[in-house]
């Protein structure tokens, strides 16, 4: 690497993990806000959702676009430029008077999120060489993210109770637009001359798998409001079908491909792609169940929800300190084994929990143990990802391995709030608090399931030394 990279990786992981740490408080900041974003703005039940979902079918759609941008037009640039979307849309969305404009500006957050994972992710697995230094890096960066998802947990809560909805977007301006600008300055420059040397954009395969991406995780996120049998249902899945049948066909042909089928030849980065996506259709699942588990069975005000993730925000912080060390003394595949095992037991512990009558500290136990094995998880699979991977395909290794975890949030989520809700209907008062807390319990068990068979999929890594460890996001614990 250049000399730069070496004379400052403290400054550069410092805004590396800064970032990651808006980009986690964005998450949780949100949805404590949303309640009076839907009032003020005049917002129905069915139609308040597209706040998140907008976020989330944006994001999921283009991530291979924007890991393929990374490698393509350099990591400092697409950093920067995400950044500079995020405070942006963050403005717009603290301005809005209308339903339809901060639609639009959680829209283009949520491509600045498809642009940001990549490019901080490429930037760490190029800026720290493996090893400790890597390691190391790692647990800061984690770390960050746990305390962005607490603080957004937290400030939500504060911020509109004092201030009203709007703060929360007008909070990341600030923050993004000073990381964006202190990058210029302070992360080392993309070199020139690698990036001359990609060939071309791939617009065919950028279109198809896009709009097939994007298509799809609208039907996935939709699909439980509108109906599963809803014409706009069935028509996004069919095109998104036909669309991602397209890539396939441009990218076995093509000259220079958005994604290199050889990749795939690759067992970690199958591996790793296949982690992530059971991670967020289980451990990813939990924070919703939890969610409703606080606030619609127990009745906790927004800023107690807050309070209560900071017990599984913690214990995910110490799971991925402690999952950068086992990597290097047990190896990849063992630590994910582990974490998935320390899933399963946490999460029938949690279960315990999901009862009219359990007090909060019924639950503690399960969110620690969880919690742990969720980081492990966590950090373990990016570095399955991103083993055997040449540094200029970093970013769109990366960019499918998080495609493949918002899919399986949204494939999760569905399928478990599908099983949650089977048990609700026509039932009001205590009733309804009863059938939510015991649907909600079959669904956690059915995540622990999900995580027994992660297990199995980690079984499927080479038994080798331990891998270089590859850059990790925050796990996502929303409220």
């Amino acid at each position: 690497m250049p000399a730069p990279d070496r004379r400052r990786p403290g400054g550069s992981l410092a805004l590396l993990a800064l970032a990651q740490l808006i980009f986690s408080l964005d998450l949780n900041i949100v949805y404590v806000a949303l309640p009076d974003l839907g009032t003020d703005l005049g917002f129905s039940d069915q139609t308040r959702q597209w706040v998140i979902s907008a976020y989330v079918v944006l994001a999921g759609g283009f991530l291979l676009l924007g890991g393929r941008a990374v490698d393509l037009l350099g990591r400092r640039r697409t950093f920067v430029a995400a950044l500079a979307l995020y405070a942006l849309s963050s403005l717009a969305g603290g301005l809005a008077g209308a339903p339809g404009v901060i639609i639009a500006a959680r829209a283009v957050q949520g491509i600045g999120g498809a642009l940001l994972l990549p490019s901080t992710l490429s930037l760490i697995s190029t800026l720290f060489e493996e090893g400790p230094r890597r390691n190391r890096a790692l647990a800061v960066w984690g770390g960050a993210g746990a305390s962005g998802l607490t603080a957004g947990a937290l400030l939500g809560g504060v911020l509109t109770q004092a201030f009203g909805w709007p703060a929360v977007f007008f909070v990341n301006v600030p923050l993004a637009g000073l990381v964006a600008v202190a990058a210029l300055f302070v992360i080392p420059d993309d070199r020139r001359g690698a990036v001359r040397e990609r060939r071309r954009f791939d617009l065919p395969g950028a279109l198809t798998v896009t709009g097939g991406a994007t298509l799809l995780v609208f039907g996935l996120v939709q699909g439980p409001e509108t109906g599963w049998t809803a014409r706009p249902i069935i028509g996004a899945f069919a095109a998104a079908a036909v669309l991602l049948a397209a890539f396939a066909v441009v990218e076995a042909r093509g000259a220079d491909p958005l994604m290199p089928f050889g990749l795939l030849r690759n067992r970690s980065l199958v591996v790793g792609v296949a982690t992530t996506f059971v991670f967020m259709g289980t451990f990813g699942a939990l924070p919703y169940f939890l969610t409703v588990l606080f606030q619609d069975v127990h009745g906790f005000s927004a800023l107690e929800t807050g309070l209560a993730f900071l017990v599984p925000s913690v214990a995910i912080a110490t799971g991925t300190q402690l999952g950068e060390r086992m990597v290097g003394r047990l190896g990849t595949r063992r630590t994910l084994v582990i974490g998935f095992a320390a899933g399963v037991v946490g999460t029938a512990l949690l279960a315990a929990g999901f009862d009219i009558d359990a007090a909060f500290l019924t639950t503690v136990p399960g969110l620690v143990v969880s919690g742990v094995g969720q980081g492990l998880v966590w950090t373990a699979m990016w570095i399955a990802a991103s083993t055997g991977v040449a540094p200029e395909r970093q970013g769109v290794a990366n960019g499918t391995a998080s495609t493949a975890l918002n899919l399986g949030n949204a494939i999760g989520l569905a399928v478990l709030t599908a099983v949650a809700n089977a048990g609700t209907g026509g039932r009001t008062g205590d009733l309804l608090r009863a059938a939510i807390a015991d649907g909600s319990r079959t669904a956690v068990l059915l995540a622990a399931a999900g995580m027994a068979a992660g297990m199995l999929v980690a079984l499927a890594l080479h038994r080798r030394r331990a891998a270089a460890p590859a850059p990790v996001q925050t796990p996502p614990v929303e409220v």
